[in-house]
């Protein structure tokens, strides 16, 4: 029998960390990943999830470990992404092992019987769950590790942080944590953002940068099999300064014409003039699935001229990458 035996007969959660500011279209594409390994998957937005793998253990016929080191290799040759990988018994073992991975990757798996020993080495701010001010209180008192905070009586840690959390954070020191992985999706929303260099007084320069985050939220959305009900566009502006509206779509959609329309009827009541933009996001919100849209019988020849054109942009993109194809509007801004 290997060492790695008992992780894989009884490490069931394993906790993922995404690097910080990582975009929402490519945290979901994470998602979709660990959903190819398990489908319990919850999702822990902006940049974190958790996998419960009991099930996935059996069904791939390998240890925790090795499923880690897969996932980890899928993130970085498909995306491009590396992630941090804690492997544990529970919620708590599998958070707080994925912390202690060092900066840019890896998989840290602990077995069950090496949990006490390894969390009771750990700073008492390395358990995940506690914050700050626990941590605070509880160095100001001599508890300065897991261990130690595990062998104090749970009525003097009750004491010192209050009932439920001194009980909480003591049973969690002592790797007991029943939290079952919930599956849960991102929230029905999409973001995408466009920052600029510098910031810009040129209406037709940020004109093009809407068209183009008016692009990349309609690819997105229909990427996920989803259309929006209503967009948000918000601008910042040098100084600090922000503008932000709503506006719902006569109908639900994700073609870019439909987005596109509402998105500039929106940038003209922002009432630009002499405004320095330096970034504005464009979000879609009150998402449905796909399926859900009605399809309306429709007349207008260049409409529907125009969504087979989206149709086959959409082909070359996912054969070439989302910015070999787009408006010209666009292209000649980057130029």
């Amino acid at each position: 029998m290997t060492e790695d035996m008992p992780v894989r007969q009884r490490a069931t959660v394993m906790h993922v960390r995404c690097p910080d500011r990582l975009p929402e279209e490519t945290y979901r594409q994470v998602l979709d990943l660990l959903a190819e390994l398990s489908p319990v998957v919850q999702a822990l937005p902006p940049s974190a999830a958790l996998v419960e793998l009991k099930g996935a253990l059996r069904y791939h016929g390998t240890d925790a470990r090795h499923l880690g080191e897969m996932l980890r290799v899928r993130t970085l040759s498909r995306l491009g992404v590396d992630v941090r990988i804690g492997i544990g018994t529970s919620i708590t073992v599998a958070a707080t092992a994925s912390a202690q991975v060092e900066e840019p990757g890896g998989v840290l798996a602990i077995a069950p019987d090496q949990v006490t020993a390894w969390l009771s080495a750990l700073p008492v701010d390395a358990l995940h769950g506690i914050g700050h001010a626990q941590t605070a209180v509880l160095t100001d008192y001599g508890i300065h590790s897991v261990g130690l905070l595990a062998a104090v009586p749970p009525a003097t840690v009750q004491r010192l942080l209050g009932g439920r959390a001194g009980r909480t954070a003591v049973d969690r020191a002592r790797g007991i944590d029943p939290r079952p992985v919930v599956p849960r999706d991102l929230p029905a929303a999409a973001t995408v953002r466009h920052t600029f260099p510098r910031h810009t007084l040129d209406g037709a320069e940020a004109r093009a940068a809407l068209l183009e985050v008016v692009v990349r939220l309609g690819l997105l959305l229909r990427g996920r099999d989803q259309a929006a009900r209503a967009l948000t566009l918000k601008l910042a502006f040098a100084g600090g300064g922000t503008w932000e509206k709503t506006r719902r779509l006569a109908e639900p959609s994700a073609h870019d014409d439909d987005l596109r329309l509402v998105a500039y009827r929106m940038m003209d009541a922002a009432g630009l003039q002499r405004g320095r933009l330096t970034a504005l996001t464009l979000k879609g919100e009150d998402l449905i699935g796909a399926d859900q849209v009605a399809q309306q019988i429709t007349l207008d020849d260049a409409r529907e001229a125009r969504l087979v054109a989206e149709e086959v942009a959409d082909r070359v993109r996912d054969k070439f990458g989302a910015r070999v194809i787009g408006p010209a509007a666009v292209f000649r801004r980057a130029s």
